[in-house]
């Protein structure tokens, strides 16, 4: 696992110490070693976390002529077969890495031909020193990050934005058209930044560019087209590809250990993995806690389990140093959590196995059609959902309409499109909310409704409302918060994790599988728990999801944290943004327990706690070391 940097830029003589200082900011994607390439115009750059043969896997590497050099951010697990046949067709190597695959497969079969062949996370850059031209390409699902800027003669690309401000030619400007959808999404909705002009590498995209100009194009996409397998061969087929994808991602020279909270995702892959250590987390005040049901799988698995204590102080005190590794303003509280187990974990191991992905390939989210926890009512959707498409969305408006009654929504949700109340699983704002809270100028921007779309049109001939959501998901919630999030939290701590159940033949399984399967009356994610039931004990295959319980309404209803968080609200740069009387009574109300905002304060902290580290601070790194505490620790 690295961090890869690079620049064109012809007004740039002395390009060693800018590559350098680029590097330098991404330090902790690869404390072990760096490597630097200058030709022309173009200075390549690359950072190196050790995994594969260690020995001699520095980048750049270069083709047998060193007409090529490619730097990689990440791991391909089929590597090793791939070898096999480029040795064959007389390609030569020099090391044992994966990198070099990829280097001799892009002679070999050009860059489609050799993105079909792939298995793995990856974010990579290819230049040819003859032409100068460079081609690029970011994995499947977008595990690994890549972004660019390309303006007035400059082109920048690099794993992380931060890096982009050591560019002497770069215009750092905030983008005001994605504070308004960051507060409704709780993410970096757009695929421009918060950046402007920086743009993300789309997932399943490759790029070219050549004589100063760039082209992307789509290489994959995920495509859910039901199978008429039965249940009992689904689940067969489900278990055998998750075991095969834990096989190919415990591919490692280095130790692999496995994050284990009390639900199914993460117990599954451990259960598959049996790693030697495995690691939970807990806050010391939160009414939520995974740690005694991971202590005990993990007993019963007759594994180690290390379990960490994060206390109020120290969750806060990393706030910061959050936002300024995730480069853009998240608000998912559950970044909170992720920083502290990998930081954990890196005591140990150097690479993680966790579950991320499950819900979206296999329909575990609640918001898919699962609200009601009452049978009948669960029963009676499933039956609507048999009714032809004009009477079930004739149904769905007049339940909108009526009264509310238990089980409405749940009948609402399982008879509407998915287009006219489904967004993805985080929805903080409504959209009439955050126009109303920001000022003027940050009102212009892209429509929630055609950010969607955008995801929706092409799936638009689906008859399945679940499999649109699941592609929505995929693409925006999954793509721009869930995965990035993994990336840059275990990242920061320079640690590699590693997603099975985000592998392209997982994917295939998982696009095969019926939804009345997965989503029915008896629970969310069905055949994938009866899945886990053949490496797990019943119970644990059975849990209800809880995702990472972060306790904010605890924390902002403590007089040294309120304070804080209005200390920043009064700022004179958050009157900038939002109508300042409107989030501090909104904060107030809060803390004295006179409303439940306790996630629009959350994102909206987020948000100016990230403008104030890039944009006041310049960028710069907070000095802060949060820790974790383990029984035997001082506090």
């Amino acid at each position: 696992m690295c961090g890869i940097v690079g620049f064109v830029d012809k007004n740039i003589a002395d390009k060693k110490p800018v590559i350098e200082a680029m590097m330098e900011t991404i330090k902790h994607r690869g404390p072990n070693s760096s490597g630097e390439l200058f030709e022309g115009d173009a200075a390549l750059g690359f950072r190196r976390l050790s995994i594969i043969d260690i020995n001699s896997g520095m980048q750049p590497i270069y083709n047998e002529d060193r007409s090529k050099a490619i730097i990689f951010n990440g791991e391909i697990y089929n590597y090793q077969d791939i070898r096999k046949d480029l040795k064959k067709d007389g390609h030569i190597f020099t090391t044992d890495t994966d990198t070099e695959v990829l280097l001799h497969g892009f002679e070999e079969w050009g860059i489609e031909g050799l993105l079909k062949k792939v298995r793995g996370m990856f974010a990579f850059v290819i230049y040819d020193l003859k032409t100068g031209d460079m081609t690029g390409a970011r994995d499947f699902f977008g595990i690994k990050p890549l972004y660019y800027y390309n303006r007035e003669g400059t082109f920048i690309f690099g794993s992380e934005i931060k890096a982009f401000l050591k560019e002497p030619n770069f215009k750092m400007e905030l983008n005001k058209a994605a504070l308004k959808p960051y507060l409704t999404f709780q993410y970096s909705a757009m695929n421009e930044t918060f950046f402007k002009n920086v743009f993300k590498i789309p997932e399943g995209h490759y790029f070219t560019y050549k004589n100063g100009k760039l082209s992307i194009k789509k290489y994959w996409d995920m495509e859910f087209k039901e199978n008429n397998l039965s249940f009992e061969e689904t689940v067969k087929r489900i278990d055998k590809s998750l075991r095969d994808s834990v096989e190919e991602h415990s591919i490692s020279d280095v130790p692999v250990g496995s994050l284990l909270s009390s639900g199914v995702d993460s117990s599954y892959v451990t259960a598959i993995l049996k790693p030697q250590h495995t690691y939970s987390i807990d806050f010391d005040t939160s009414t939520y806690e995974e740690g005694t049901a991971a202590k005990l799988l993990a007993d019963k698995l007759g594994l180690e389990n290390t379990r960490g204590i994060v206390t109020k102080e120290e969750a806060i005190k990393s706030l910061p140093l959050i936002q300024y590794y995730m480069d853009e303003p998240d608000a998912n509280p559950s970044s909170v959590p992720l920083y502290f187990l990998t930081k954990l974990a890196s005591r140990d191991v150097t690479v993680i196995l966790s579950g991320e992905g499950a819900d979206e390939l296999f329909a575990g989210y609640a918001n898919y059609g699962f609200h009601s926890h009452s049978k009948t009512i669960r029963v009676v959707a499933e039956e609507l959902k048999k009714l032809p498409k004009g009477v079930k969305y004739k149904l769905a408006h007049g339940l909108k309409k009526m009264p509310n009654f238990p089980g409405r929504l749940h009948l609402y949700e399982s008879t509407a499109k998915a287009e006219e109340f489904f967004i993805g699983q985080a929805k903080v704002f409504t959209e009439k909310e955050a126009a109303a809270l920001v000022k003027p100028e940050f009102e212009k921007s892209r429509s929630v409704h055609d950010i969607v779309m955008k995801s929706y049109n092409k799936v638009r001939d689906y008859k399945d409302e679940v499999k649109k959501m699941q592609y929505l998901d995929l693409h925006q919630f999954m793509a721009g918060d869930i995965i990035l999030k993994a990336d840059r939290m275990s990242m920061a701590n320079s640690m590699e994790l590693r997603v099975p159940f985000l592998d392209k033949e997982v994917a295939k399984v998982a696009a095969g599988v019926p939804t009345k399967y997965l989503l029915n009356s008896k629970d969310s994610k069905y055949a994938l728990r009866v899945a886990a039931e053949r490496a797990l004990p019943s119970e644990w295959a059975k849990r209800e999801k809880l995702g990472f319980p972060v306790p904010i309404r605890d924390w902002i209803r403590t007089k040294e944290v309120y304070e804080d968080f209005r200390k920043l609200f009064s700022a004179d740069f958050a009157a900038e943004f939002f109508d300042q009387d409107a989030i501090l009574k909104m904060l107030d109300g809060c803390y004295r327990g006179e409303n439940d905002d306790r996630r629009k304060v959350w994102t909206i902290y987020s948000f100016l706690i990230w403008y104030k580290v890039f944009f006041i601070d310049g960028g710069k790194k907070p000095d802060v070391d949060p820790q974790v505490l383990v029984p035997g620790d001082e506090k």
